[in-house]
C-alpha cells in the first residue's frame, strides 16, 4: 500500500523530536499503548490535541464490560457482542476481546483504576442494554471514564512518558519504503514546543477517539473531528464500516436547534431499572424486543424515532423517579448534576432523551495486532476497526477493547523491534514539499457540514438523503479545490481549517459508505430498505482515498476482514554445505 501524496497544507516543521514509538490520543487506548511501550524500554512519546485527561474516555458514565462475575464468561459476552453487531463481528476478533479482557480489566486495577464494590467487597456489575448477564465494572456511580483516566495519566506522568499536550496531528511521515516514520504535528500556544513540528519515530500508533463532530450533536467532546481517520487515509490506509455510526439512544434533548456536545444519560440507568415512557406515561419498548429498555442500543434507538415519528414528537422520556434521591445521588451523581444543571431533576419529572450521535463503530481497518494496511502505522479505540463492533458496538464494550488492542499493539511493536522488523534507529522521512496538495475549507464550513451529515446522514436514511448530502459534501470540496488550482488560494492553515478539513474527508466516506449499503442493519437505517439482506450485505465496506482525491470503495467477500499485511513467504529450506 502506498501513500497518496496529499497533505494537509501547513507550514514545513520547524522542530522535531525522536522517538521509538508516538502514540497520537490520550484515552484508554492510547495511555495503555504508552505504559506497556514505556514498560518495555521503548522512548515514546504522547501526542495529545487537549490536555491528558481531557480525551473522550473521560466522559464514558457506564462503565467496561468484561466476564468477571461469577457464572459469567467469556463465551456468553461473545454471544452478546455477536448479536449485537448484527452479524458483521469478525468472530476471532471478539474472542480476543472477552478472552484476554477480564486479565485486562485486573490489570488496569493494578495500574490504580478503582470501581465500585459490593458490600462483600468484589467488583460491583451492572447490566447495560444487549448484556444478558450483570458484567459492567463502573467507578464512582457513572464517572467511570474519568476514574480511567485518572489513574492512567497518573501512571503515564509517574513513569515518565514524554507528552505533547495541545497538539493537533496533521499528517503521517513516510520514508522512502512507505513505511512509518513519524508524524507532523501543530502546538497550539506556549509552552516547550509551538507552531508545526515533527515526532519522527517508526512506530505511530493512532488512537485519536471518535468524530461525532460531523454531526450537529453529539455526545462527543468538541475535538472529536476525526483527525485520525482523515490522516490514515491521506497515509493511503483502509477505512471500514464508517456508514455505523451508534447514535446513543438516551442523550439528554436540550431542544431542536442544540448543536455540539450533549449530556449523556446513561445506558446503566436503564440497566438498574429506568423506563422509556411517551408523554402520556406508556412504555413502548414493552414487548418491541425481548429486553424491552435494554435491548442493543439500534433497536432502542430505532424504537424512541419510530415513537417520535408516530406522535409527532421531538423527544421521548425516561423515567428513574422510583429511584428515589438517595440512589440518584449515590449511583449516578454526574447524571444528576447535568440534568439539574439544565433545569430537569430526575428525581421528581421524566428526563426528556433523543438519540444523537455516540460512537463510530468502523474507523482505519487493523488486523488482530492492531496494524493498519501502512506499515510501521498502527491504530486502536474508536479510531479503529478491528472487527469487534460490527454493525453496532455492545453497550461498554468501547472501553475493553481500547485496553485489549492496545495491549497487542505494544506486545507487537516491542515483538517486531526485536526481531528486527522494525528499524532500531528512528527512520529518515521524505523531505515535506510545503506544497498545498490538500485545500483547507474556512472555519465555518464546519458547521455547514454537520447540518448536512445531521439532515442526510443521520438516525434515518434513504437514498435521496444520502445522495443530496453526497452532492452538497462534493460542492464544498469542489470549491475548495476550484479555489486552490485556479489562483493558489486556501485558507489559512490553523486548528479551525485543519478540523474543518478533516471533518469534509471522514463526511464524504460516510455517506458513500451508507449509500452503497442498501439494507438496515445494526446502527446503518435505511428507510428505503427497511429489511436485512444478509445474501448481499453480510460483508463489509471498506474504502481508502485516491491520489487525485476520489474515493475507492470496495467490498470484502465476507463478515471477516482479509489480512492488513501480505503473508510472509516461506523460509527456504537451508542447503547443505
Amino acid at each position: 500500500m502506498t501513500g497518496t501524496g496529499i497533505r494537509l497544507h501547513a507550514p514545513a516543521p520547524g522542530w522535531s523530536v525522536d522517538a521509538d514509538v508516538v502514540i497520537v490520543g490520550s484515552g484508554v487506548a492510547g495511555l495503555t499503548a504508552a505504559l506497556r511501550c514505556q514498560d518495555a524500554g521503548l522512548s515514546t512519546v504522547v501526542v495529545t490535541k487537549a490536555r491528558l485527561d481531557d480525551g473522550s474516555t473521560r466522559w464514558a458514565q457506564g462503565g467496561i464490560a468484561a466476564a468477571l462475575g461469577e457464572g459469567d464468561t467469556p463465551a456468553q459476552h461473545l454471544d452478546d457482542t455477536l448479536v449485537a453487531g448484527a452479524g458483521l463481528c469478525d468472530e476471532e476478533a471478539v474472542r480476543i476481546l472477552v478472552t484476554e479482557g477480564p486479565a485486562a480489566v485486573r490489570r488496569l486495577m493494578d495500574t490504580g483504576a478503582r470501581f465500585d464494590t459490593d458490600d462483600a467487597g468484589g467488583i460491583h456489575l451492572t447490566r447495560e442494554g444487549g448484556h444478558h448477564r450483570r458484567r459492567i465494572a463502573h467507578a464512582g456511580g457513572d464517572a467511570t471514564g474519568a476514574e480511567i483516566s485518572r489513574a492512567l495519566v497518573e501512571a503515564v506522568r509517574a513513569r515518565g512518558v514524554r507528552t505533547i499536550e495541545h497538539a493537533l496531528v496533521l499528517d503521517l511521515l513516510t520514508d522512502a519504503e512507505g513505511h512509518a516514520a513519524g508524524v507532523t504535528l501543530h502546538v497550539m500556544g506556549e509552552g516547550r514546543h509551538d507552531g508545526v513540528g515533527a515526532v519522527h519515530a517508526p512506530a505511530v500508533v493512532l488512537a485519536t477517539g471518535g468524530m461525532g463532530q460531523v454531526f450537529s450533536a453529539t455526545t462527543n467532546p468538541s475535538v472529536s473531528t476525526g483527525d485520525g481517520v482523515a490522516l490514515a487515509l491521506r497515509a493511503g490506509a483502509e477505512v471500514a464500516d464508517l456508514e455505523f455510526v451508534q447514535f446513543h439512544p438516551t442523550v439528554l434533548f436540550l431542544g431542536a436547534d442544540a448543536e455540539g456536545q450533549q449530556p449523556l444519560v446513561s445506558e446503566a440507568v436503564r440497566g438498574e431499572g429506568a423506563h422509556l415512557v411517551d408523554a402520556d406515561g406508556v412504555r413502548f419498548m414493552a414487548g418491541r424486543h425481548e429486553l424491552a429498555e435494554l435491548a442493543p442500543r439500534d433497536v432502542v434507538a430505532k424504537g424512541i424515532l419510530r415513537r417520535m415519528l408516530e406522535q409527532d414528537a421531538e423527544h421521548m422520556y425516561l423515567d428513574a423517579r422510583h429511584f428515589g434521591a438517595a440512589m440518584w445521588e449515590q449511583r449516578f451523581p454526574t447524571i444528576l448534576a447535568a440534568c439539574r444543571a439544565h433545569g430537569i431533576d430526575p428525581v421528581t419529572e421524566p428526563v426528556p432523551v433523543a438519540p444523537a450521535a455516540h460512537y463510530a463503530s468502523g474507523g482505519v481497518r487493523t488486523d488482530s495486532r492492531g496494524r493498519t494496511t501502512v506499515p510501521g502505522l498502527y491504530a486502536c479505540g474508536e479510531v479503529a476497526c478491528t472487527g469487534v463492533h460490527g454493525a453496532n458496538r455492545l453497550a461498554s464494550n468501547s472501553l475493553l477493547e481500547g485496553l485489549v488492542y492496545a495491549e497487542r499493539i505494544a506486545a507487537d511493536i516491542v515483538r517486531e523491534r526485536a526481531d528486527g522488523t522494525l528499524a532500531p534507529r528512528v527512520p529518515r522521512p521524505l523531505p515535506h514539499t510545503g506544497r498545498p496538495a490538500e485545500p483547507l475549507l474556512a472555519p465555518e464550513t464546519r458547521f455547514a457540514i454537520q447540518r448536512i451529515m445531521t439532515e442526510g446522514a443521520g438516525v434515518l436514511r434513504s437514498d435521496a438523503s444520502l445522495a443530496t448530502a453526497a452532492d452538497r459534501l462534493e460542492r464544498l470540496h469542489a470549491e475548495a479545490l476550484g479555489a486552490l488550482e485556479e489562483d493558489g488560494k486556501t485558507a489559512e492553515p490553523g486548528v479551525d481549517t485543519w478540523e474543518a478539513t478533516n471533518l469534509l474527508c471522514v463526511a464524504r466516506v460516510l455517506v458513500a459508505a451508507a449509500r452503497m449499503r442498501t439494507e438496515t442493519r445494526g446502527c446503518h437505517w435505511r428507510e428505503d430498505h427497511a429489511d436485512r439482506d444478509d445474501a448481499r450485505w453480510r460483508r463489509h465496506i471498506v474504502v481508502r482515498l485516491n491520489p487525485d482525491r476520489s474515493l475507492a470503495v470496495h467490498t470484502t467477500d465476507s463478515a471477516g476482514f482479509p489480512p492488513t499485511r501480505p503473508k510472509a513467504p516461506a523460509p527456504r529450506p537451508r542447503q547443505e554445505q
